[in-house]
């Protein structure tokens, strides 16, 4: 028995529907598992809570995954002890000295978020906190700040090849039914499939056009009107601020405090990438020295061939070594005060921890054979649509939207990672065969599929009124969150519909320069058209309320 059938699709169908209704992710998947636990249990109860309890623990206790939730747990202590030294208040003096016209503020905002990549919540919590006082002082409104925050947050988080969303996306991809006949890692997988992240890219392009060239429109410019005016949020018509946000202060603290910390987590992390590759030689076809493991093969060969949960878990606890040194010697952080908060840093990251682990169980239901104790949808899809004449072109335009309505309605990309990725390797996997795709041709098609699953995923994360991004943007902004979200839907719709276009062209061509260009040029008119859209819109609604006034 090679798979279940139609059966196979309940688990992931149940999980979507129900976190469309219910908005919980947490008890969505954990339903999806049981569902198809009992599938296979034949519908004793007690059989399905034990396959339950053993997949979970499987999947958590994979040296692999396990890797990656102490990553993701580290980083969450890292970011905690940053926060508590007072450096990012410190930075934001300091930049605010040179910060004088309304452009260089957008922008340096901007760069800022590009550089705080890491983790999401540390971009939009530190960032608004540091730019906060600039941007009211040369009058520029909170919905502003919010929505360069949220720009910046999930849209650089799975660009950028170290942080907590990356290795979340890799840890899919590594255990989808056929990505290993790509023989390659899921580093330089994510590495090739950055160029199809359609929406991502556009969206942080679409930032830099609306500081320099394009005209703010809909309630955004409406906003920005009432900046000029002193009122900087409108907690009248949006409701109360989400409250203020202030980071640690402390007189000791410098600029390059902050700085120093993110180079250092950077680097490190960079440097084991390689190192890791070269410590696992050791031992192996006579080499006995990391010397000779150096000889054996090429740097760039050993980042290709490296470990990334191993590289970034090291990187981790050695960056918290070094920080926590240094902050000691800086006498920004006393022996109880680090402690704390890197305690206080591990139990942020725990809900995610959660979602990590159960979004694993379900791909090990879903994709895993009858024989090895799941329902072997990827083996029925893959059979599916090799005969079924199902178009390519289609796939990934089909991933994006789902990506797009999955994510906005349940306010999370991880769970949609979860969902999707398992579900749509296979069936590329299985167009291609069909088509007679091989070699670099079937990598494209995995890539632009993956890369569109990701790009609509991030784009429902990016404004979704329930999403945490979303909310800890209108935090660390002190924005009303109503605000925020009625101010950042037009932008990021606008640039959602481009992208769109744009994936569907990669999908016919295959090709990421193509996708990127048309969604460019197709979101740059989007953009002129706009505020003359929305002047019109705005000049048809006081005309009929004047109507009816009379």
């Amino acid at each position: 028995m090679e798979h279940y059938g139609m059966l196979g699709i309940i688990p992931p169908l149940l999980a979507i529907i129900l976190a469309l209704v219910t908005k919980e992710v947490i008890i969505s998947l954990t339903l999806g598992i049981l569902s198809g636990t009992l599938i296979i249990a034949h519908g004793n109860i007690f059989t399905a809570i034990t396959i339950f309890t053993d997949k979970v623990a499987e999947m958590s206790g994979d040296a692999w995954n396990i890797r990656i939730l102490l990553f993701c747990a580290l980083l969450g202590a890292f970011v905690s002890m940053l926060s508590k030294t007072g450096a990012t208040k410190a930075f934001g003096l300091w930049a605010s000295k040179y910060l004088k016209t309304k452009k260089s503020i957008l922008i340096f905002t901007w760069f800022f978020g590009l550089i705080i990549f890491i983790d999401d919540y540390f971009n939009s919590l530190s960032v608004g906190t540091v730019m906060r006082p600039a941007f009211d002082q040369n009058k520029i409104s909170r919905a502003k700040l919010a929505y360069i925050l949220d720009s910046t947050a999930a849209p650089v988080c799975i660009l950028a090849p170290i942080s907590t969303w990356v290795v979340t996306v890799m840890s899919y991809i590594r255990d989808s039914e056929g990505f290993e006949s790509l023989n390659i890692s899921e580093f330089v997988f994510f590495i090739k499939m950055i160029p199809y992240s359609v929406y991502p890219l556009l969206a942080l392009a679409f930032v830099v056009l609306m500081a320099l060239v394009f005209k703010d429109f809909g309630p955004m410019k409406r906003s920005e009107d009432n900046a000029q005016k002193g009122k900087l949020f409108d907690e009248e018509l949006y409701g109360d601020c989400p409250g203020n946000l202030e980071s640690s202060s402390n007189d000791t603290a410098k600029w390059y405090d902050m700085v120093i910390a993110i180079v250092v987590l950077i680097i490190v992390c960079i440097v084991m990438f390689p190192v890791t590759t070269y410590m696992g030689l050791i031992g192996k076809e006579g080499i006995d020295t990391f010397s000779a493991a150096m000889s054996s093969i090429s740097l760039n060969q050993a980042f290709l061939d490296t470990d990334a949960s191993k590289a970034l878990f090291y990187g981790a606890v050695i960056s918290i070594i070094i920080m926590y040194i240094y902050y000691m010697a800086r006498r920004l952080l006393n022996i109880r005060s680090a402690g704390n908060s890197i305690i206080e840093g591990i139990k942020s990251m725990v809900p995610a921890l959660v979602v990590l682990a159960l979004a694993w169980s379900i791909g090990s239901v879903i994709k895993s054979s009858p024989e090895d104790g799941g329902l072997g949808l990827a083996a029925f899809l893959s059979e599916a649509v090799k005969g079924g004449g199902f178009p390519l072109w289609i796939l990934p335009a089909i991933g994006y939207l789902l990506g797009c309505v999955i994510a906005f309605s349940t306010g999370t990309s991880w769970g949609t990672f979860a969902i999707l990725i398992p579900i749509v390797i296979p069936i590329a996997n299985g167009l291609a065969a069909g088509n007679g795709y091989t070699g670099d041709a079937l990598l494209n098609i995995l890539l632009i599929s993956v890369g569109s699953v990701v790009s609509g995923a991030v784009f429902g994360d990016h404004c979704s009124p329930i999403s945490d991004t979303t909310i800890l943007s209108s935090t660390g902004s002190n924005c009303p969150l109503l605000e925020h979200v009625a101010t950042q839907i037009p932008y990021a719709g606008l640039v959602a519909i481009s992208s769109f276009v744009g994936v569907v062209v990669g999908g016919i061509t295959l090709s990421p320069i193509a996708a990127l260009l048309i969604g460019f040029i197709v979101m740059c008119i989007l953009a002129l058209l706009a505020p003359k859209f929305y002047d019109r819109v705005s000049l048809l609604y006081k005309k009929n309320i004047s109507e009816d006034s009379k």
